[in-house]
């Protein structure tokens, strides 16, 4: 079986290790500088190539070949990798020379050496390249390890296991140090108790960004979302641990590896819930955002573009169960019916003045379109039901409760049409546009406000609408 020996093609998507294929043993070893950060910052770019299915405990070993130097610290990791030998020998190097290892005598001292042991069960020799290695068998420093995650690895030249190897050597240089490489701290400050018991409510990390795919089978969509991630602490708590809340989100990714969410706010809803479990936590929130391009066509020309619009979902959690809510943000246009109710009250002044009779004023008045001032906007709509929404349904929910939608691309005849629209259809951002919204929302036939989310709740309705010049806002929130 061929593989392709170039790492960037054999890399999936979204920081995911390559598909694995062969079973690797390597040996790794530090004996300058920051040993234990030597060994991590290599096993840490490693995972970038190998699937790392096992690490043995650390072992301070002797030097071999040339005493008059440091103690090493020596591990061995199993793994899957998809790189052929060479390849996997290039990306070594690599590592090594970035970690610091610079060009030495034989057996002297450096900051990382990585060795190959074994490759599934390949015997290999080249001018640069030998595996399994020529003297794995003779050294302790690799075979204690190797017999400790993989006793029954056999040696394809003598034919030996790793625990048969071990038992004809001396092992009196090799001292077990710690089960890992991780150093056991004596106190977290966080889970200890504060010295002022007052809950603490809302503190997170804001804006990480991950790569998610959202839908089903039939289709599926990459998407690069931002979250907002928060937690409520209880009275005794002196505070959260910052790195959980990656550590959450991360662990949600990993459950579904390349598979894909079925719904946004689905992932939002188990963020949250993990939140608590790791945080501890009396309530948890996870906000998530993302850009959601649509095909759309302009109204006379037809020309076709695509309009992004903002895809939310926000969850919250508590011991007891969770809610979770999805929605949109789209920007509209508003024309005041205020403004238009005075203009409309001058031009009919102005016609009687001029000797028009009254049921020609009202005709008029009524044909002709009414001068007003108008603002672009930005209106969020958030349901929650347990019920599958289409975003474009919500889009044009939203759309509809504006005095018209608004496009990236205008040409003249459509930039008519919707300032015609806006004029025909003033609203008022602080009632009209909420009270559409409900109404729409109520006949809607792709939206069903019955049943409950995640158990016994009601289903929910939030809605904003902010003015961009000055942000003057409304709000409403309805439950059902």
């Amino acid at each position: 079986m061929s593989t392709d020996t170039t790492f960037a093609q054999q890399a999936s998507l979204n920081g995911k290790t390559p598909v694995a294929t062969h079973t690797v043993y390597l040996g790794l070893g530090s004996n300058l500088g920051d040993r234990r950060g030597n060994l991590a910052a290599a096993l840490q770019r490693l995972r970038e190539v190998i699937e790392i299915t096992s690490v043995s405990s650390v072992y301070d070993t002797e030097p071999v070949g040339f005493a008059d130097q440091p103690r090493f610290l020596n591990i061995v990791l199993r793994g899957q990798t998809a790189l052929d030998p060479e390849a996997l020998l290039g990306y070594v190097k690599q590592i090594e020379a970035k970690l610091g290892r610079q060009p030495s005598f034989r057996y002297g001292p450096r900051p990382i050496d990585i060795d190959i042991l074994l490759y599934d069960d390949l015997h290999i020799e080249q001018d640069n390249l030998t595996i399994p290695h020529p003297r794995m068998g003779e050294r302790a420093f690799v075979l204690v390890p190797l017999a400790e995650i993989a006793p029954e690895s056999v040696e394809p030249v003598s034919g030996k296991t790793a625990q048969e190897l071990l038992e004809a050597v001396l092992q009196a240089g090799v001292q077990k140090l710690a089960p890992t490489l991780r150093i056991s701290l004596d106190r977290d400050i966080q889970s200890g108790k504060p010295a002022v018991h007052v809950r603490l409510g809302r503190a997170g990390v804001v804006g990480i960004t991950k790569a998610i795919l959202i839908g089903d089978e039939g289709h599926q969509q990459w998407f690069n979302a931002t979250f907002d991630l928060y937690a409520n602490l209880g009275a005794s708590q002196a505070g959260v641990h910052m790195s959980r809340f990656s550590d959450a989100l991360d662990e949600v990714m990993e459950e579904m590896g390349q598979k894909s969410w079925p719904k946004i706010e689905l992932l939002a809803e188990h963020i949250a819930r993990t939140i608590v479990e790791k945080q501890q936590a009396l309530r948890a929130e996870a906000h998530i955002r993302t850009a959601y391009p649509l095909q759309k066509w302009t109204p006379v020309s037809g020309r076709p573009t695509q309009e992004v619009y903002g895809l939310l979902a926000e969850a919250v959690a508590t011991k007891e169960g969770s809610r979770r809510m999805v929605g949109v943000e789209v920007e509209g246009m508003v024309a005041c019916p205020c403004a238009q109710d005075m203009v409309h009250a001058y031009a009919q002044l102005r016609l009687q003045e001029e000797g028009f009779p009254d049921d020609v004023i009202a005709h008029m008045l009524a044909v002709t379109p009414l001068a007003t001032h108008n603002q672009r906007g930005r209106a969020t709509l958030m349901i929650g039901t347990d019920q599958d929404l289409d975003v474009r349904d919500l889009v044009d929910l939203a759309e509809s409760a504006m005095s018209s939608e608004n496009y990236g691309l205008l040409k003249r005849p459509d930039e008519l049409y919707i300032v015609n629209k806006a004029h025909a259809n003033p609203r008022f951002v602080e009632d009209r546009c909420c009270g559409r919204w409900l109404r729409n929302i109520a006949i809607c036939p792709m939206i069903r406000l019955s049943g409950c989310i995640s158990g016994t709740r009601r289903p929910y309705i939030n809605m904003t609408w902010r003015r961009k010049a000055g942000e003057r806002s409304a709000s409403y929130a309805q439950k059902f």
